[in-house]
C-alpha cells in the first residue's frame, strides 16, 4: 500500500526543461498556493487587530491589507514557481521587452499604486477627512491602492486616483486641528457711517459665535475693511468654526445676523448701480421729444 503510494506520488506528469514535474511536486506546490492565501488571511487579521487602535480608520487598515496581501501572494507565487522548476530569472528576461510594453501601458496603475503607499505611510490623508483639491471640497470616505472614494457636499461618490493627492496641493482641513477661519463678505453704500458699521458687523459676528455652536468661543470675530469697490465699500466678518463639512450653512446663518443687524441700524447693503450722464445737446433732444408725446 505505501509501495503503490509512493510510485503515485513519484508519478512524472511532464517535465519543465530539465526538471521532470511529478504528483509529488504538483501537491507540493498546491500546498504552498493555500497556505499563501491562509496565511495571507491570518497576517491580515493579526495586523488588523494590532494596528487597528492605532491607524483608527477601517479605510486605511483595508488598504494596508491590500498591500499585505499583495506582497504575501508574490513570495508564495515565487515559491511555488521555483518549486515547479521555473526559472523565474530566466522568466523575467525572456518576457523583458514584453513588460517594457506593459510598462508603458500600466504607467498610470504603477503611478496610482506608488503614490497609494505613499499615502499610506505618510498618513497625511486618512479616511474622514475633509480636503479641498484643486479647488473641489470633499470627504474621504474610503482609500485603496490604486484610488480613492472621495464623496462631495452634493452627495456625489467620485473615484479620485491616489496620483491627484500625492502630486496636487491638497489643503487638509482636519489634518491635526478642524478648525479654520471662515470669512463672510459684505458691502455697504458710501454714504453710510463707517464706525457704525464697523461696530454693528462686530456685534453680529458675537452673535452668530454665541448662538451657532460650530463657532469658537474663545477666538474674538475680526471685521476688516478690504477696498472700496465700483459700488460699495466691502468688509469681510472673519470668524473661527471647527466644522469644515458644514462651511457654507454655517456662513449662511452667519449672513443672515449680519442682514438683521445692518437692517435694524437702517445701514443699507449696496449693490450694482449705473449712473447715465447725458451730454446736454442729447438731454435737449430727448425733452423735446417729450413735450411733443405730450
Amino acid at each position: 500500500m505505501f509501495e503503490t503510494f509512493q510510485k503515485v506520488l513519484s508519478l512524472e506528469l511532464f517535465t519543465i526543461g530539465a526538471k521532470p514535474v511529478s504528483v509529488a511536486t504538483v501537491l507540493v506546490v498546491v500546498v504552498i498556493l493555500i497556505s499563501t492565501f491562509v496565511g495571507s488571511r491570518v497576517i491580515r487579521g493579526t495586523l488588523r487587530r494590532a494596528l487597528l487602535k492605532r491607524v483608527g480608520h477601517d479605510g486605511t487598515m483595508g488598504a494596508i491589507n491590500g498591500l499585505v496581501h499583495y506582497v504575501v501572494l508574490a513570495i508564495g507565487l515565487s515559491i511555488g514557481f521555483q518549486t515547479l522548476g521555473l526559472d523565474l530569472t530566466a522568466l523575467f528576461a525572456a518576457g523583458a521587452v514584453f513588460a517594457v510594453g506593459i510598462g508603458f501601458a500600466m504607467k498610470n496603475i504603477a503611478e496610482n499604486f506608488v503614490s497609494g503607499v505613499i499615502l499610506l505611510v505618510e498618513r497625511t490623508i486618512r479616511p474622514g477627512d475633509v480636503i479641498d483639491v484643486d479647488g473641489r471640497f470633499v470627504k474621504i470616505v474610503r482609500m485603496g491602492i490604486r484610488a480613492t472614494l472621495v464623496q462631495t457636499r452634493d452627495g456625489e461618490d467620485i473615484i479620485m486616483p491616489n496620483s491627484i493627492l500625492v502630486q496636487s496641493a491638497v489643503k487638509n482641513y482636519t489634518l491635526e486641528e478642524p478648525m479654520f477661519r471662515s470669512r463672510v463678505p459684505v458691502g455697504v453704500v458710501y454714504s453710510s457711517d463707517m464706525k457704525l458699521v464697523h461696530e454693528t458687523l462686530v456685534q453680529a459676528a458675537k452673535l452668530a459665535i454665541r448662538e451657532i455652536p460650530e463657532l469658537v468661543d474663545d477666538r474674538e470675530p475680526e471685521v476688516i475693511m478690504v477696498g472700496f469697490g465700483n459700488n460699495s465699500v466691502d468688509f469681510q466678518v472673519a470668524i473661527w468654526q471647527r466644522e469644515p463639512w458644514r462651511v457654507m450653512a454655517i456662513r449662511s446663518q452667519v449672513a443672515h445676523r449680519i442682514w438683521w443687524a445692518l437692517k435694524e441700524n437702517d445701514i443699507v447693503i449696496a449693490f450694482p448701480q449705473l449712473d447715465i450722464h447725458l451730454d446736454p445737446q442729447v438731454a435737449k433732444g430727448i425733452e423735446s421729444l417729450a413735450n411733443r408725446a405730450a
